[in-house]
């Protein structure tokens, strides 16, 4: 299939398929004779992960050695778990870090009376060392 329609099929725009040719994540198997790139099915479930993998967050150093491990059959499923591991940990951090955020923003708010007087909590709050 041609690139547009490996784009449509992956739910990638064609610009992010075209870099992942260009960086060798997903490389197509072929060209047509005149250099247009055409994609295999392998190609497109490759292109899928990627897409997915890169939901979740993964850089695309992880989701190259994801798709590594994803290619090899002898490979032990200890590797992946520890990946994972590490992105789960990174996105629980993210999400200390988003909690701290919020309940310091929701006490700013809470402070402010958010009436016509020109003393406002919020950016008091804003220019205060932490």
């Amino acid at each position: 299939m041609n690139i547009g329609a490996a784009s449509k099929a992956a739910g990638l725009p064609i610009k992010t398929v075209r870099y992942y040719a260009d960086i060798g994540l997903v490389v197509p198997s072929a060209r047509t004779d005149a250099g247009y790139r055409q994609y295999t099915q392998a190609e497109l479930s490759k292109l899928v992960f990627a897409r997915r993998a890169r939901a979740f967050g993964f850089t695309i150093d992880a989701v190259r050695e994801l798709l590594s491990l994803y290619e090899d059959r002898n490979r032990s499923s200890a590797d992946v778990k520890q990946i994972a591991e590490e992105r789960l940990e990174d996105i629980e951090a993210k999400m200390r870090e988003l909690e701290a955020l919020k309940d310091e923003l929701s006490r700013l708010v809470h402070a402010c009376r958010g009436d016509d007087r020109p003393d406002c909590p919020i950016l008091t709050g804003f220019a205060a060392e932490a």
